[in-house]
């Protein structure tokens, strides 16, 4: 497939997310054909799908940052290491799926149901579920392999790769970081609302926002000064996109959100919705919500009632001030940030999208 071209100094989110498509596209399709033995195309077949419907904010803000401070004219190597990036999240989301034992994800069955409804019929009761999530760690593993063969292959130079290598093991530390102390904290509910944002800081933050604006200026060779504007746009943007999914994980609708509003809670996912209901609800409230939350066979019936609660101790008012000062924090970083005019307009665009969503 032909790569669509995007002209230095323009942004075109379209253009952006089209052009990554088909560099995902082609490598799997490559995958697929030069080694057909041992299911490699199903799996690679497998893994195309599932990263098909995906937003792609962080190849947007990879690409973003490379044209903010200057970018140029090789756009195949952006694209490439774009695209790098959400090979990369294909990982995190297959092994994310697995620990919360999601049933789904973008609106179809998780990486590890697909799997074990693949081998239903050949296996014992015992062996379906641990096929599912013994082959999806597996598909996640080739996934977080494949995202270092499209870096490797993203034609950068010496001095490029220098810059961008210690960003990506960064990010990916962060990440691994930020799901440790997720899932630490699952189960086991708190009022402790700096801790909530300690894990959206590290798992959201600056995985989702800070790194891929950091990956693409590294490319076009960002001075220090823009770096930091970067972390001053994106780690009160990212807090602010996580505590957007928070609220749309209990009223979102799973027609847009692709997943129940059901799964935060049955897994006792201690967010920062959480927290704030928990240190303005008296003893009753609070008792009620430990009892349900966290709760496997939690219902519909359940999920109203912890929304009464939320309301009465004014927790999803809460959430949403706290989105509205994050996202004006992070559009003020733009004010005197070093870059083209075009990017921070596409940067404000992207602060609306990541914080007045419906999915």
């Amino acid at each position: 497939m032909t790569t669509p071209t995007l002209s230095p100094g323009r942004l075109d989110a379209d253009t952006v997310r089209k052009s990554v498509d088909v560099v995902l596209e082609d490598f799997l399709t490559a995958k697929a054909h030069t080694t057909p033995q041992h299911h490699l195309p199903y799996l690679s077949g497998l893994l195309k799908d599932f990263l098909s419907g995906g937003k792609r904010i962080r190849p947007l803000l990879c690409v973003t940052g490379w044209q903010a401070v200057g970018g140029g004219e090789d756009t195949d190597t952006v694209f490439r290491v774009a695209a790098c990036l959400e090979m990369f999240h294909a990982f995190a989301l297959i092994h994310d799926d697995v620990m919360d034992d999601s049933d789904t994800r973008r609106g179809r069955p998780t990486i590890h149901r697909t799997l074990a409804a693949l081998c239903a019929a050949d296996r014992r009761p015992d062996q379906i579920e641990r096929f599912g999530v013994s082959g999806a760690v597996l598909l996640g593993d080739l996934a977080l392999t494949w995202s270092d063969e499209l870096l490797h292959s993203a034609g950068l130079t010496p001095a490029q790769f220098e810059a961008v290598l210690p960003l990506l093991s960064e990010m990916r530390t962060e990440v691994m970081l930020g799901q440790y102390l997720d899932l630490q904290a699952t189960g086991e509910l708190t009022d402790d609302v700096e801790a909530t944002l300690t894990v959206n800081r590290y798992k959201t933050a600056k995985y989702t926002i800070e790194r891929p604006l950091h990956v693409g200026a590294a490319i076009a060779g960002a001075a220090p000064e823009a770096m930091e504007a970067f972390t001053a746009y994106a780690l009160p943007l990212g807090e602010a996109f996580q505590l957007r999914d928070d609220l749309l994980g209990v009223y979102g609708d799973p027609e847009s959100t692709g997943k129940s509003q059901l799964d935060d809670l049955r897994a006792g996912k201690n967010t920062t919705l959480i927290a704030l209901a928990l240190r303005a609800s008296d003893s009753a409230q609070a008792a009620r919500l430990r009892s349900l939350i966290g709760n496997p066979l939690l219902d519909e019936s359940d999920a109203v009632t912890i929304q009464e609660i939320f309301a009465a101790t004014t927790a999803r008012e809460a959430v949403e001030q706290m989105i509205d000062d994050r996202r004006t924090q992070a559009l003020r970083a733009l004010d005197d940030a070093p870059f083209t005019a075009d990017a921070v307009n596409a940067l404000k665009l992207i602060a609306r999208m990541a914080t007045v969503r419906n999915s």
